[in-house]
């Protein structure tokens, strides 16, 4: 079995039909990453030359923060924005120019919108809360694939930990670090909750015999 058909078995059954892995063809393509191809059709894009040389579990927790990705319906869009940037802007200058007021005002308000998305797409603090809420995705699944919790959290930390080690870029390093603290938090979150269930039930348990 190649690579490639190992990751679409660890698609969710749901995603099978409308969720592509292939391998990157770009050149000096990212690890790994999405792309929407189509209307409701996205690609999970893996360059296997590094890819390859992670460790089994690293691999697979990595690939289902991309999937947590897609589940969160944060799949990067196409650049519409800059586009209707740049209409809007024209359009406004154009009804400055013969004096409509209110399509003066639906250029603005278009120029508007576009800015706030391109805003938001390129704001460091969203895409770090995404990545987040990606991994707590991942976590989740690799649960579902028979991970243990504590495994699952070791897995995707150890993953984390290789990815800021190979970084060289800070900016590109610091969100990896940001991601891994973010989930020692939730696994010290999540040892917290098994341990107070595991003391509810040893509670439980001595009420029954000593009752």
């Amino acid at each position: 079995m190649s690579e490639l058909q190992r990751l679409k078995g660890l698609l969710p059954p749901e995603m099978q039909s409308w969720v592509f892995v292939e391998a990157a063809a770009s050149a000096d393509p990212p690890l790994i990453t999405i792309e929407e191809i189509g209307r409701d059709e996205v690609e999970i894009q893996v360059d296997l030359e590094k890819w390859d040389l992670l460790a089994l579990d690293h691999r697979n927790l990595l690939f289902w923060h991309e999937v947590g990705r897609v589940q969160n319906d944060a799949v990067p869009r196409d650049g519409w924005e800059m586009a209707a940037l740049a209409i809007g802007l024209g359009g406004a200058i154009g009804e400055l120019w013969v004096q409509d007021g209110l399509l003066l005002l639906m250029a603005l308000g278009l120029s508007g919108f576009a800015g706030y998305r391109l805003y938001l797409k390129n704001n460091s603090e969203k895409r770090l809360q995404d990545a987040i809420a990606a991994d707590e995705r991942a976590i989740d699944l690799a649960c579902r694939f028979g991970y243990s919790l504590p495994n699952a959290y070791k897995s995707l930390g150890g993953a984390l930990k290789e990815l800021v080690e190979q970084t060289r870029k800070k900016k590109k390093r610091g969100f990896y670090e940001d991601r891994l603290e973010a989930l020692r938090k939730s696994a010290d979150k999540a040892r917290a909750e098994m341990a107070q269930q595991q003391g509810s039930r040893q509670s439980v348990s001595s009420e029954n015999v000593y009752g």
